[in-house]
């Protein structure tokens, strides 16, 4: 039998918590060095861009704030995948994935909402305001956090991972309206100025440092998501083992 049938069945084994595990302990020192590679790189080319012509250096707050908000949306994304791995294929890790990476989503947004007031304070005036765009992100952390609440406040693995996912996939509704909310909407938020039909309309002396920092963000995203997972597996094996534990002592006889 060639090589070639048997990948799918490679692919199948990750799904052994005891091979994803193995999988993880060597991705995880990889990717962490990674990341910090390119963010180190892309810190560099954003203090050597040049300023913007009307924001000045408080343009290099993007550096930070966009790749922040754009992770913010692909870890939901990534969560509602898990959670249709959890209702549909029945992933035995799909619930793991999707409760470690809520806090790191919850994180991530933040983050984005933070720079985005202090970058928004010098632009428009003032630190907040309840416009379209600004509002959907709030509601995605609020989301977050709730999402988080809900996997910790239920006993029974099955109803909480059952439940998350129930939630989450309610949830992704936000994700496009987040995305097409300065495009349906008069907002005092910018348009999208990178990933647009008509193509990117940053001149590149901008753009390279932007995309490097998004690039090693999302690297340090899973390189956390790996490590959450991870955790999370310990977790569940520790409580299994004290559930077993506490069952044999009962069977003891006084």
């Amino acid at each position: 039998m060639s090589d070639t049938s048997a990948r799918p069945g490679r692919f199948i084994d990750l799904a052994n918590p005891t091979r994803f595990l193995a999988l993880a302990d060597r991705l995880v020192p990889w990717l962490a060095g990674l990341s910090i590679l390119l963010l180190a790189f892309g810190l560099y080319l954003g203090f050597a861009a040049p300023e913007d012509y009307q924001q000045g250096t408080t343009v290099r707050i993007m550096y930070i704030h966009v790749p922040f908000a754009w992770i913010a949306m692909m870890c939901y994304s990534l969560m509602a995948l898990a959670a249709l791995g959890t209702l549909v294929w029945r992933h035995p890790l799909a619930d793991v994935s999707l409760k470690a990476a809520a806090p790191i989503g919850a994180a991530f947004t933040a983050l984005a909402l933070i720079t985005g007031s202090i970058w928004g304070k010098p632009m428009w005036g003032t630190w907040w305001v309840w416009d379209a765009r600004l509002t959907s992100v709030f509601i995605l952390f609020l989301m977050y956090l709730g999402i988080i609440a809900l996997t910790r406040a239920l006993d029974d693995p099955a109803r909480s991972a059952r439940a998350a996912a129930i939630i989450t996939l309610v949830g992704f509704i936000n994700i496009p309206i987040i995305k097409f909310s300065v495009d349906w909407w008069n907002t005092l938020h910018q348009p999208a100025s990178v990933f647009r039909l008509g193509g990117p309309t940053i001149h590149p002396s901008l753009l390279w440092p932007l995309l490097i920092m998004a690039l090693g963000f999302t690297v340090l995203f899973f390189t956390l998501h790996l490590m959450a997972m991870r955790t999370e597996i310990m977790r569940r094996r520790v409580t299994a083992m004290r559930y077993i534990a506490a069952r044999r002592a009962d069977r003891k006889p006084a």
